[in-house]
């Protein structure tokens, strides 16, 4: 269960934490459930995103095929949509995932300050997009966004469709998968890692522990290293 004292211990560590936990989880490495490209942060300092993928698809590069009724419409539901909660895990908030359908060459920003202000004003979590982010300087910096890259222009953005499964980065993301992102990436956290991924980290950080720490040392040579390596692959981990 996704709860508030699992979603706090989470937002105590990176996304690469995080993946590492993963494959105690698995028992092995995988080259699946992370994005693959780099991601601009809007605010480095911020603590991890942890939340619910709403997920949606954005274009700027071409007008809108429907009228602006019925674009504007989209938009109000979309916004509807992102906003809902979860029953299955009352504790944890919505977080916006969105593929730009013009990645990898976006167009046009749909995030700025106030699409940052209504997002947050609606509860989210952050965001995570292909797309573009502007107005660095006016944006909520207490509201994470992650982004493809930066742009100054909104050009003819617009949601195409949400609900949806989406690629951002090279990772597919469904709506009401579990999300742990910041400045390195994004990973989808599987529901049955929950019951274990507090375990996972801690016996992976105590294993690093023993290497870290040697190397800190003043008379740390490739003895001392060997010495370590043992410790740490000493530590079992127990399913």
């Amino acid at each position: 269960m996704l709860t508030k004292e699992l979603i706090s211990f989470l937002k105590k560590f990176d996304t690469p934490t995080i993946s590492n936990a993963l494959d105690i989880f698995r028992g092995s490495r995988s080259a699946d459930g992370y994005t693959k490209y780099p991601f601009i942060s809007a605010n480095t300092s911020l603590k991890p995103i942890v939340g619910i993928a709403r997920t949606a698809k954005i274009r700027a590069s071409n007008p809108p095929i429907l009228s602006p009724e019925e674009t504007t419409s989209i938009r109000l539901k979309y916004y509807e949509y992102i906003s809902k909660g979860f029953p299955d895990f009352p504790d944890a908030s919505p977080v916006c995932v969105i593929e730009d359908l013009d990645w990898p060459n976006p167009t046009g920003s749909f995030w700025g300050e106030v699409n940052v202000a209504l997002h947050k004003g609606l509860g989210l979590e952050g965001t995570i997009t292909s797309g573009l982010l502007r107005d660095l300087d006016a944006i909520d910096k207490s509201y994470q966004v992650l982004a493809n890259g930066i742009g100054p222009s909104h050009a003819y953005v617009h949601v195409v469709e949400f609900n949806t499964s989406v690629n951002v980065h090279g990772l597919i993301i469904r709506d009401g998968d579990i999300i742990h992102a910041d400045q390195h990436g994004a990973v989808i956290i599987p529901n049955p890692a929950l019951s274990i991924i507090k375990r996972a980290i801690n016996h992976m950080n105590k294993k690093e522990k023993h290497l870290i720490e040697a190397a800190k040392q003043d008379n740390f040579n490739i003895e001392k290293l060997k010495e370590a390596w043992t410790k740490a692959s000493n530590e079992k981990w127990e399913k």
